[in-house]
């Protein structure tokens, strides 16, 4: 997958003072997509946003394009 994230989201969101029961308590982001956080798997551009507001940062400091090489 080309785009992936630079940096340990959850670690981040918790360090910044959202851990996993803050997040679901105030419902800032889905169980489902912390689930897909976990995962590394690419989440929505709306959770991305939010994600940026809870961090302060920009979305090109949370993911980068990585250019696959073939062969």
């Amino acid at each position: 997958m080309p785009l992936r994230y630079k940096l340990d989201i959850l670690q981040a969101l918790k360090d910044a003072g959202y851990n996993s029961t803050r997040i679901r308590k105030e419902k800032l982001i889905g169980q489902a997509t912390l689930q897909q956080l976990r995962k590394g798997e690419l989440v929505s551009w709306k959770t991305i946003e939010t994600i940026c507001q809870l961090l302060g940062c920009q979305p090109g400091d949370i993911v980068e394009y990585v250019e696959e090489r073939n062969g």
